[in-house]
């Protein structure tokens, strides 16, 4: 009983102390000045011999302190990246406490690039120990982090101090926050970027002379030569004008009587449009809701009505524009499509429907619309399913990985529809009993063509099936917008920049293999380097690469594509798949001489991959030479970003993703407690989704890398358990745990992994 009064005691006098302390930091400024005057008392506080605080440059996004060596007054920079204590703390936004400064091994279980520069310790004469750094922030901007130096009896920073180190931080934030609006800096429209690493100070000047330069928008730069992330310009910009962002949406409807007696010219001249009517407000988009002459004009169209203003990019303004003012005589209406389509079921119409032409007029244009329909939607697939009796032809669309039905068609136009489709893909349309495949270009109205990939297929009851697959067509995605975590984006740079060796990513169809090799070819794509790829389809263009159509009937397959491009001087050498055991030999033995070759394998993981491969007869020992790195990944539905509902889970649902994770790398991973503020997220439904909850798909990955110890084991023919296990031990996440880490950063939710993996 004594010893918990006297705990209660020092406990109470330990915050009394505190709160004293922070006090002083916050009465006296400037902040430097404020922390000389109580060193000796936080020092005293925390048992330690030494505090320092960083603080953010503005301009250089370095953390920079200062000292005194005499008479001097110098400065010490540190850049934010996880190459150094401070720096990690910086760039994690985490709490950072090291037991000893100078274990490679427990720094390594942060992150594999941190490290202790020991060169101030040498000049010094001084002996880093226990570090504790703490990120000073405020409203969510970085301005600095607090430093602690060795406790005096030489055992690890506590608990209770860190707790502490957090409230002084939270001080200092607040202080330096001040300092800096007192300065006269106003918020900028990218702090956001900048606070978040994002983009540097320097790299936002260029971008600015760029957009300059390109007359186009800053934000168009940062997105295509910075690699930012389109939902992060949209965040800085929601944050900075607090208002919500809005991107272009092929599914909203036209606001008909809004658009009265607006003009397209006009519209677009002043890049703002009205998008319909919500709670008694007119929903406006604009490329600047702060523009008080255009807020003016919009008012005078629109007199005594509430007008609700939301930031969009002006690309997507111009989008909603040329989506609603479509000529409405060539994008025909599915609803007048369908009263054209005689909706009678009887006998005799079948009958009679069995000789309509493909070339009526309604026909055309309900294919048309079909394909247009689903390409607006970001449909992967539609599926033309006609009945053997007098049902309807089911039109179904694929959307983020799922079947969706589109319409319903009388049956007796069902050949007329198949007929229509075949003779757009140049297919035989008297061949009915045998499968057949095609393609379609499809020219678009208001943009670029729209290139399908056709197959008809014969099933019971002398009907046939159809099924047209969307080819991703226009540019490839920045690598850094593929939804990489930070860990995996680092090492597959890594490898991707090796001068030889072969890369696989690896998954089942649809899973956006070929997205994600294009994506890395985008990243190596230059005018020193030459790159050749065989693929089919072609779905993908980029302008440097050189890019062949593989044609199976002709006996020109991958393998022989290869053979050509070996002998046509290349560097970079992209098969579309391995298929087979003489593919997959070329290609490990032009990795081994002098080439980096991409490639693509239908395997569950990244460890089955190596088994797989050495069962296909490939020699161990070139196999384990030539391996850089081999990627897995599947495509999960992501969270509506609109309505998507926080909640705080339970302890059992927490204590069963720990589980499913694997509760000792759910430690040394996320180390992430239960706490009462914890928030997951969950599907809830809204206009923007359709109500389904989802919206968009993202990728879960897991990257095994050819270290030196993979290579022995794949030349040992290891069991996949064992190449597993020593991967995971090398820092690879698998599918689960990789999606799990997006679960708890509100990205998607457990059902959509469950679905896609079991491990």
């Amino acid at each position: 009983m004594t010893d918990t009064i006297s705990q209660l005691e020092h406990q109470l006098a330990y915050r009394k102390k505190l709160l004293e302390i922070i006090n002083k930091v916050h009465s006296t400024e400037p902040i430097g000045a404020s922390l000389m005057t109580v060193t000796e008392e936080i020092t005293a506080l925390f048992g330690c011999q030494r505090i320092t605080l960083y603080v953010v440059d503005a301009t250089t996004r370095e953390l920079v302190t200062q000292y005194k060596s005499g008479d001097t007054l110098g400065s010490f920079r540190l850049p934010i990246s996880p190459e150094s204590l401070a720096g990690y703390t910086a760039y994690r936004y985490k709490v950072l406490n090291v037991k000893d400064a100078y274990d490679q091994e427990e720094l390594h279980s942060y992150d594999p690039r941190l490290r202790f520069y020991t060169d101030w310790d040498k000049k010094s004469g001084f002996r880093t120990k226990q570090v504790l750094v703490v990120p000073v922030i405020f409203k969510q901007y970085l301005f600095g982090v607090l430093q602690f130096l060795n406790k005096t009896d030489d055992t690890p920073f506590t608990e209770q101090d860190v707790v502490a180190a957090k409230e002084l931080s939270d001080i200092i934030g607040v202080v330096l926050h001040n300092k800096s609006t007192q300065r006269g800096q106003q918020p900028g429209r990218f702090d956001y970027l900048l606070a978040n690493n994002l983009v540097t100070q320097q790299e936002l000047e260029e971008a600015m002379l760029a957009a300059r330069k390109r007359h186009c928008t800053i934000e168009t730069v940062l997105m295509e030569q910075y690699e930012v992330p389109k939902a992060e310009i949209g965040r800085t910009l929601s944050q900075y004008y607090h208002t919500p962002f809005v991107e272009f949406d092929a599914s909203v409807q036209r606001p008909s009587a809004l658009l009265q007696e607006l003009k397209v010219p006009f519209l677009k001249n002043n890049l703002w449009v009205p998008l319909g009517v919500e709670h008694d407000e007119i929903l406006v988009v604009i490329d600047n809701p702060m523009d008080l002459r255009r807020k003016d004009l919009i008012g005078s169209l629109f007199p005594r009505q509430a007008i609700r203003y939301n930031v969009s990019l002006r690309e997507d303004i111009l989008k909603f524009v040329d989506h609603f003012f479509a000529p409405r005589d060539q994008i025909h209406n599915l609803d007048a499509i369908m009263e054209q389509l005689d909706v009678a079921r009887t006998d005799e119409d079948r009958q009679d429907g069995d000789q309509l032409d493909e070339s009526d007029s309604a026909v055309v244009q309900f294919v048309n619309r079909i394909i247009l329909d689903a390409f607006e939607r970001g449909a992967s697939d539609i599926h033309i399913e006609p009945s053997p009796d007098r049902d309807d032809v089911i039109v179904r669309i694929r959307i983020d990985g799922d079947c969706q039905e589109y319409n319903r068609v009388p049956c007796k136009y069902r050949n007329a529809i198949v007929s229509r489709i075949k003779i757009m893909s140049n297919l035989d349309i008297t061949e009915r009993r045998k499968p057949q495949d095609g393609k379609i270009k499809f020219k678009k109205l208001l943009g670029r063509s729209i290139e399908l990939r056709v197959a008809t297929i014969p099933t019971q009851g002398d009907v046939e099936d159809v099924v047209m697959r969307i080819l991703a067509s226009g540019d490839p995605i920045p690598l850094g917008q593929l939804g990489l975590s930070t860990s995996n984006n680092q090492r597959l740079a890594e490898c991707i920049n090796k001068p030889y060796g072969i890369i696989f990513v690896c998954g089942p169809t649809g899973s956006g293999k070929t997205t994600t090799l294009h994506s890395v070819l985008r990243q190596l794509n230059r005018v020193e380097t030459k790159i050749w790829t065989a693929e089919d389809p072609v779905e993908i263009t980029q302008k440097g690469l050189r890019q062949v159509q593989v044609k199976h009937d002709i006996g020109f397959n991958f393998a022989t594509a290869m053979r050509s491009f070996l002998r046509a001087d290349p560097d970079i050498i992209m098969v579309g798949e391995m298929r087979d055991q003489e593919t997959t030999k070329i290609g490990i033995e032009a990795s081994l001489t002098g080439h980096l070759v991409l490639s693509t394998l239908h395997t569950n993981s990244a460890p089955e991959s190596v088994t797989r491969l050495l069962d296909m007869g490939m020699d161990p020992f070139n196999f384990a030479d030539a391996i850089l790195c081999i990627m897995s990944q599947r495509l999960v539905k992501t969270l509506c970003k609109t309505c998507k509902e926080p909640y705080h889970p339970d302890k059992a649902e927490f204590d069963q993703l720990v589980l499913e994770y694997d509760p000792d790398q759910f430690a040394k991973n996320l180390a992430l407690p239960y706490t009462e503020d914890l928030l997951l997220y969950r599907a809830k439904g809204c206009k923007q989704c359709s109500q389904s909850g989802y919206k968009g798909r993202l990728g879960i990955h897991e990257l095994l890398v050819g270290t030196d110890e993979m290579k022995i084991l794949i030349q040992r023919r290891s069991p996949v358990d064992e190449i597993r296990h020593l991967a995971v031990d090398q820092g690879m996440r698998t599918l689960k745990q990789d999606g799990i880490e997006k679960v708890f950063k509100g990205l998607c939710d457990m059902p959509q992994v469950r679905r896609v993996c079991i491990k």
